[in-house]
């Protein structure tokens, strides 16, 4: 049996609920789209590594869609966060108390997304808290699923792969993690929830 000491969650869909298949349908209506091309997709990606600025973000997309302000742009950008069930805020405060395990926040976000979150979501701060280490995909210029991730925070932490869980909803996040030799729990956010991590992944601990 391995010894798990270490548990990398993910924040969307794992804490934080979203609405994936709503915000794409809405963003499509919005700029009057049958689908997404790859150069909004290389955009929306830049932004989430932190290598261009919120404001040339929004400007990038009022100057392709001018009949669109940045607050309609904003909000539709916003429109896929939800709630945050504070079940999920006792579990990781439980964990934390424990002291059982090192505790690692490992999320592709952007500075929008932390903005709405902060603004919505009351307890951020608390839940932050929690985590021993807090990593933002804009904030250290690496995204999920790339290899250079996952080795970013076991080099920062001087972590064996085989020591840690990671827990993601995205299979492309778990399966390049898994490949490192990290344990991977590929969540279903429709059927699961991350309280009941210790329950399901059992076989682990």
């Amino acid at each position: 049996m391995p010894t798990i000491n270490t548990l990398i969650f993910d924040f969307g869909d794992v804490f934080i609920n979203l609405d994936k298949q709503g915000a794409l349908q809405n963003a499509l209506d919005l700029f009057e789209l049958e689908d997404f091309p790859e150069d909004l997709i290389a955009i929306n990606t830049l932004y989430e590594q932190g290598l261009m600025s919120t404001e040339e973000f929004l400007e990038f997309y009022t100057d392709n869609f001018p009949k669109l302000s940045k607050a309609q742009i904003i909000d539709a950008w916003n429109y896929i966060l939800k709630d945050f069930p504070k079940e999920r805020l006792a579990f990781i405060k439980q964990l934390a108390k424990d002291s059982k395990y090192k505790l690692i926040l490992l999320s592709n976000t952007n500075d929008l997304h932390i903005n709405w979150i902060k603004e919505h979501v009351a307890f951020y701060e608390e839940f932050k808290a929690c985590f021993h280490e807090f990593y933002l995909s804009h904030d250290i210029n690496l995204r999920k699923p790339n290899a250079d991730i996952y080795e970013f925070v076991l080099n920062q932490n001087q972590l064996q792969p085989e020591n840690c869980l990671f827990i993601d909803d995205t299979k492309d996040n778990t399966d390049s993690a898994s490949a490192l030799g990290i344990h991977v729990w590929n969540i279903d956010e429709t059927q699961q929830d991350v309280i009941d991590l210790f329950e399901i992944n059992k076989t682990l601990f």
